[in-house]
């Protein structure tokens, strides 16, 4: 929705916080780095909160080094490999349950976090982190399939299957991560979302395969370009983002296939090990706890919010979108990724690179 922020509220936001949160002291800054995926986060763009600046304003003695990632597989890649060093990262359910075991993560101190009370119950004691040891979630959604109804026939859109459509071939958008890809053929095929089979796998890699011909690009955040600029007509994507997107292009629609299944995601707020500024990243994780502060943050993102609290805060016309938030029966068959181990994600990632590279 971009809900517009008058400069005034987000002065309040700002004070509000100032005066509730202590800043950490010394006359030296602590340099905090937060490693994100793309596009996640509010920055002030359309007076929408600069949540980063928000921050900085409520703890003057941090500074904040924001980067970005594409993906769970890139984010993870990099971290594991030692190649940079960072203090707070966002990922999604099923990488976090990989890090967890892996031991790529710290215990979170909840004492620097109190604003943990506003998330709720539904969010807490995950496959992912059963113990609510390890994360804070921080945004949650599904997906579906983003189409421009100027260019597809609303025949055609049936299910997971447009994807694969002939008639739409050099206008069709993929994953370009090996999860959501794989998720999308196993839903196609029936196949549990979470095997382990590799003739299952398999199968699913030769299913995308036969996609390769219809693909225009493999994308992640590249795909806001394409669909808003009508370079590609459809393509599988997060509902949050589609509400960004419709807003720039509003002949773009969302569609969930729910008789065949669909990925429900929980993206939550981490401290790898290799973190170096433990306490001002727990300060960070609380600070986006904020009922006023998350709220503001996913006005501008479109993603549902975790925590109820928040929503009386939001834009009412955010809150009360069935896209934002299905209700139950349409969530009736929607799937969470689970964490696989080690060698089966090495196996989907290699029969991904596969398809990808043809």
């Amino acid at each position: 929705m971009k809900k517009a922020i008058s400069a005034l509220l987000a002065l309040c936001l700002i004070l509000g916080c100032c005066a509730a949160l202590a800043g950490c002291g010394g006359q030296d800054k602590t340099t905090l780095y937060v490693y994100n995926w793309g596009q996640y986060i509010s920055e002030g763009d359309d007076d929408s909160l600069d949540v980063i600046a928000a921050f900085e304003e409520a703890y003057p003695d941090i500074e904040v080094k924001y980067s970005t990632y594409d993906s769970n597989e890139i984010m993870y890649s990099k971290l594991s490999n030692g190649g940079i060093t960072v203090d707070v990262i966002i990922p999604s359910d099923y990488m976090i349950g990989r890090m967890r075991q892996e031991g790529m993560l710290m215990e979170l101190n909840f004492d620097n976090i109190p604003n943990y009370q506003y998330i709720d119950e539904a969010f807490r004691n995950t496959s992912y982190d059963p113990e609510n040891k390890y994360s804070v979630p921080y945004t949650w959604g599904t997906v579906g399939i983003i189409y421009n109804t100027k260019y597809v026939d609303e025949a055609d859109v049936t299910g997971w299957e447009l994807l694969w459509n002939e008639k739409y071939a050099g206008k069709i958008l993929m994953f370009d991560n090996s999860r959501d890809a794989f998720g999308i053929a196993q839903y196609l095929l029936g196949y549990d979302i979470n095997t382990t089979d590799e003739a299952e796998l398999q199968a699913c890699a030769d299913k995308l395969a036969e996609q390769k011909p219809v693909v225009q690009q493999y994308v992640m955040d590249q795909i806001f370009d394409a669909m808003e600029n009508e370079e590609a007509w459809i393509a599988p994507y997060y509902a949050g983002d589609y509400l960004t997107m419709v807003e720039e292009n509003p002949d773009l629609a969302f569609y969930r296939p729910e008789h065949q299944g669909f990925n429900m995601f929980i993206d939550a707020m981490c401290i790898p090990t290799c973190c170096q500024e433990k306490e001002a990243a727990e300060l960070f994780i609380n600070f986006l706890c904020d009922p006023e502060i998350s709220a503001a943050n996913m006005d501008y993102l479109g993603y549902s919010v975790p925590a109820s609290a928040s929503k009386e805060y939001l834009d009412p016309e955010l809150a009360a979108n069935e896209i934002a938030y299905p209700s139950q029966e349409a969530l009736a068959n929607a799937t969470s990724f689970d964490y696989l181990p080690e060698e089966t994600s090495r196996y989907v990632e290699n029969l991904f690179m596969e398809v990808r590279n043809g």
